[in-house]
Protein backbone atom coordinates (compact mmCIF):
# COMPACT_ATOMS: atom_id res chain seq x y z
CA UNK A 1 0.00 0.00 0.00
CA UNK A 2 0.95 3.28 -1.35
CA UNK A 3 1.30 6.54 0.86
CA UNK A 4 -1.54 8.06 -1.74
CA UNK A 5 -3.87 4.89 -1.75
CA UNK A 6 -7.24 5.05 -0.20
CA UNK A 7 -7.54 3.46 3.36
CA UNK A 8 -10.49 1.05 2.06
CA UNK A 9 -10.71 0.19 -1.46
CA UNK A 10 -14.63 -0.13 -2.52
CA UNK A 11 -14.04 -1.29 -5.85
CA UNK A 12 -11.29 -4.14 -5.01
CA UNK A 13 -14.33 -5.08 -2.44
CA UNK A 14 -17.34 -5.10 -5.05
CA UNK A 15 -14.83 -7.04 -7.60
CA UNK A 16 -14.27 -9.81 -4.87
CA UNK A 17 -17.89 -10.17 -3.19
CA UNK A 18 -18.48 -13.63 -4.28
CA UNK A 19 -14.93 -14.58 -2.58
CA UNK A 20 -15.77 -12.79 0.52
CA UNK A 21 -18.92 -14.58 0.69
CA UNK A 22 -17.50 -17.95 0.02
CA UNK A 23 -14.59 -17.22 3.12
CA UNK A 24 -18.07 -15.91 5.34
CA UNK A 25 -19.47 -19.29 4.68
CA UNK A 26 -16.12 -21.47 5.24
CA UNK A 27 -15.66 -19.92 8.72
CA UNK A 28 -19.53 -20.19 9.92
CA UNK A 29 -19.64 -24.09 8.46
CA UNK A 30 -16.39 -24.56 10.23
CA UNK A 31 -17.49 -22.66 13.55
CA UNK A 32 -20.63 -24.95 14.00
CA UNK A 33 -19.06 -28.36 13.16
CA UNK A 34 -16.73 -27.30 15.92
CA UNK A 35 -18.98 -26.20 18.17
CA UNK A 36 -21.69 -28.85 17.19
CA UNK A 37 -19.06 -31.79 17.97
CA UNK A 38 -17.76 -30.32 20.67
CA UNK A 39 -21.39 -30.54 22.51
CA UNK A 40 -21.84 -33.81 21.55
CA UNK A 41 -18.51 -34.82 23.16
CA UNK A 42 -18.83 -32.67 25.97
CA UNK A 43 -23.02 -33.98 26.73
CA UNK A 44 -22.16 -37.16 27.55
CA UNK A 45 -19.10 -35.92 29.42
CA UNK A 46 -20.84 -33.64 31.70
CA UNK A 47 -23.44 -36.05 32.58
CA UNK A 48 -20.85 -38.63 33.67
CA UNK A 49 -18.91 -36.08 35.97
CA UNK A 50 -22.22 -34.91 37.38
CA UNK A 51 -23.18 -38.70 38.18
CA UNK A 52 -19.71 -39.83 38.88
CA UNK A 53 -18.17 -36.50 41.46
CA UNK A 54 -14.54 -38.35 41.52
CA UNK A 55 -14.23 -38.20 37.78
CA UNK A 56 -14.88 -34.57 37.36
CA UNK A 57 -10.98 -33.10 38.29
CA UNK A 58 -9.23 -35.93 35.95
CA UNK A 59 -12.17 -34.85 33.09
CA UNK A 60 -12.07 -31.11 33.13
CA UNK A 61 -8.32 -31.04 33.96
CA UNK A 62 -7.51 -33.50 30.96
CA UNK A 63 -10.33 -30.66 29.23
CA UNK A 64 -8.03 -28.04 30.48
CA UNK A 65 -4.80 -29.40 29.33
CA UNK A 66 -6.09 -29.31 25.69
CA UNK A 67 -7.15 -25.61 25.97
CA UNK A 68 -4.15 -24.20 27.09
CA UNK A 69 -1.97 -25.44 24.43
CA UNK A 70 -1.79 -22.40 22.41
CA UNK A 71 -3.85 -22.77 18.71
CA UNK A 72 -1.43 -22.34 16.57
CA UNK A 73 1.17 -24.64 18.51
CA UNK A 74 -1.71 -27.39 18.56
CA UNK A 75 -2.04 -27.02 14.95
CA UNK A 76 1.70 -26.89 14.29
CA UNK A 77 1.67 -30.48 16.36
CA UNK A 78 -1.13 -31.84 14.60
CA UNK A 79 -0.49 -31.31 10.57
CA UNK A 80 3.15 -33.71 10.60
CA UNK A 81 0.54 -36.70 12.00
CA UNK A 82 -0.29 -39.06 8.56
CA UNK A 83 -4.60 -38.47 7.58
CA UNK A 84 -3.99 -34.43 8.62
CA UNK A 85 -1.73 -31.98 6.69
CA UNK A 86 -3.03 -28.86 5.29
CA UNK A 87 -6.66 -29.84 5.95
CA UNK A 88 -10.09 -29.11 7.83
CA UNK A 89 -9.62 -32.35 9.68
CA UNK A 90 -6.53 -30.69 11.27
CA UNK A 91 -8.41 -27.59 11.89
CA UNK A 92 -11.29 -29.37 13.81
CA UNK A 93 -9.21 -31.40 15.99
CA UNK A 94 -7.57 -28.30 17.43
CA UNK A 95 -11.14 -25.91 17.58
CA UNK A 96 -13.29 -29.10 19.03
CA UNK A 97 -10.62 -29.43 21.70
CA UNK A 98 -10.73 -25.78 22.71
CA UNK A 99 -14.71 -26.22 23.29
CA UNK A 100 -14.58 -29.16 25.59
CA UNK A 101 -13.57 -27.54 28.98
CA UNK A 102 -15.86 -24.66 28.42
CA UNK A 103 -19.04 -26.90 27.50
CA UNK A 104 -18.29 -29.69 30.12
CA UNK A 105 -18.06 -26.72 33.10
CA UNK A 106 -21.49 -25.07 31.84
CA UNK A 107 -23.48 -28.32 31.45
CA UNK A 108 -22.11 -29.49 34.75
CA UNK A 109 -23.08 -26.52 36.30
CA UNK A 110 -25.96 -26.17 34.75
CA UNK A 111 -27.11 -29.21 36.18
CA UNK A 112 -25.99 -29.01 39.12
CA UNK A 113 -28.16 -25.89 39.41
CA UNK A 114 -31.28 -27.90 39.57
CA UNK A 115 -33.06 -28.21 43.00
CA UNK A 116 -33.08 -31.74 44.62
CA UNK A 117 -36.62 -31.56 45.40
CA UNK A 118 -37.18 -30.88 41.99
CA UNK A 119 -35.82 -33.86 41.01
CA UNK A 120 -37.23 -35.99 43.85
CA UNK A 121 -40.78 -34.39 42.73
CA UNK A 122 -40.40 -35.54 39.64
CA UNK A 123 -39.50 -39.21 40.25
CA UNK A 124 -42.27 -39.04 42.68
CA UNK A 125 -44.70 -38.50 39.66
CA UNK A 126 -43.29 -41.91 38.06
CA UNK A 127 -40.36 -40.20 35.29
CA UNK A 128 -37.82 -42.36 34.37
CA UNK A 129 -34.19 -41.33 34.53
CA UNK A 130 -33.97 -40.77 31.07
CA UNK A 131 -37.82 -38.60 31.55
CA UNK A 132 -35.93 -36.79 34.30
CA UNK A 133 -32.84 -35.77 32.40
CA UNK A 134 -34.41 -34.47 28.75
CA UNK A 135 -38.00 -32.91 30.60
CA UNK A 136 -36.62 -31.74 33.52
CA UNK A 137 -32.61 -31.52 34.41
CA UNK A 138 -31.73 -30.37 30.70
CA UNK A 139 -34.21 -27.86 29.87
CA UNK A 140 -34.24 -26.13 33.53
CA UNK A 141 -30.16 -26.80 32.86
CA UNK A 142 -30.51 -24.69 29.37
CA UNK A 143 -29.61 -21.10 30.43
CA UNK A 144 -26.64 -22.33 32.03
CA UNK A 145 -25.50 -24.78 28.84
CA UNK A 146 -26.52 -21.87 26.46
CA UNK A 147 -24.16 -19.39 28.00
CA UNK A 148 -21.52 -21.85 27.70
CA UNK A 149 -22.37 -21.84 24.01
CA UNK A 150 -22.16 -18.42 23.95
CA UNK A 151 -18.94 -18.64 25.06
CA UNK A 152 -17.46 -21.65 23.05
CA UNK A 153 -19.26 -20.24 19.98
CA UNK A 154 -17.55 -16.59 19.80
CA UNK A 155 -14.34 -18.18 21.32
CA UNK A 156 -14.10 -20.33 18.27
CA UNK A 157 -14.83 -17.65 15.80
CA UNK A 158 -12.04 -15.91 17.01
CA UNK A 159 -9.77 -19.42 16.41
CA UNK A 160 -11.33 -20.01 13.50
CA UNK A 161 -9.12 -17.26 12.06
CA UNK A 162 -6.06 -18.61 13.05
CA UNK A 163 -6.35 -22.00 10.81
CA UNK A 164 -6.15 -19.54 7.96
CA UNK A 165 -2.27 -20.61 8.60
CA UNK A 166 -2.32 -23.77 7.84
CA UNK A 167 -4.08 -23.53 4.80
CA UNK A 168 -8.22 -23.39 5.70
CA UNK A 169 -10.34 -21.24 3.66
CA UNK A 170 -11.99 -18.60 6.00
CA UNK A 171 -11.82 -15.03 6.96
CA UNK A 172 -8.44 -15.21 7.91
CA UNK A 173 -7.79 -15.98 4.60
CA UNK A 174 -8.79 -11.57 4.24
CA UNK A 175 -7.13 -11.09 7.06
CA UNK A 176 -3.24 -12.77 6.43
CA UNK A 177 -4.35 -11.47 2.51
CA UNK A 178 -4.36 -8.10 3.98
CA UNK A 179 -0.73 -8.37 5.98
CA UNK A 180 1.29 -10.19 3.68
CA UNK A 181 0.10 -7.17 0.71
CA UNK A 182 0.20 -4.22 3.13
CA UNK A 183 -3.17 -3.94 1.76
CA UNK A 184 -6.18 -2.45 4.35
CA UNK A 185 -8.98 -3.44 2.31
CA UNK A 186 -9.29 -7.31 2.66
CA UNK A 187 -7.73 -7.03 6.37
CA UNK A 188 -10.52 -5.20 7.34
CA UNK A 189 -13.38 -7.03 5.74
CA UNK A 190 -11.66 -10.09 7.42
CA UNK A 191 -11.71 -8.55 10.64
CA UNK A 192 -15.30 -6.70 10.47
CA UNK A 193 -17.10 -9.68 8.94
CA UNK A 194 -15.51 -12.07 12.13
CA UNK A 195 -16.34 -9.29 14.61
CA UNK A 196 -20.16 -9.22 12.95
CA UNK A 197 -20.16 -13.04 12.74
CA UNK A 198 -18.86 -13.26 16.60
CA UNK A 199 -22.03 -10.79 17.55
CA UNK A 200 -24.45 -11.91 15.16
CA UNK A 201 -23.85 -15.74 16.68
CA UNK A 202 -23.98 -14.38 20.22
CA UNK A 203 -27.51 -12.84 19.66
CA UNK A 204 -29.03 -15.53 17.65
CA UNK A 205 -28.24 -18.56 20.74
CA UNK A 206 -29.78 -15.96 23.29
CA UNK A 207 -32.92 -15.39 21.15
CA UNK A 208 -32.93 -18.91 20.57
CA UNK A 209 -32.58 -19.95 23.68
CA UNK A 210 -35.48 -17.36 24.45
CA UNK A 211 -37.38 -19.07 21.75
CA UNK A 212 -37.36 -22.67 23.05
CA UNK A 213 -37.51 -21.76 26.64
CA UNK A 214 -39.70 -18.72 27.07
CA UNK A 215 -39.62 -19.13 31.43
CA UNK A 216 -36.15 -18.32 31.33
CA UNK A 217 -37.24 -14.85 29.46
CA UNK A 218 -39.31 -14.17 32.52
CA UNK A 219 -36.92 -15.25 34.97
CA UNK A 220 -34.90 -12.10 33.47
CA UNK A 221 -37.31 -10.17 34.05
CA UNK A 222 -37.89 -10.34 37.16
CA UNK A 223 -34.63 -10.81 38.18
Amino acid sequence: MSPGDPYFDWDWTFRHLDDIWVQLYNHLFLTVLAVGIGFVISLPLALLVVRRRALYAPVTSAAGILYTIPSLALFALLVPIPGFGFSVKTAEVGLVSYTLLILIRNIAAGLDSVADDVREAAVGMGYSPAQLLFKVELPLALPVIVAGLRVATVTTIGLVTVTSLIGVENLGQLILDGINRLFNTPLVIGAVLSIALAIAADLALLGGQRLIAPWTRVRGRSA
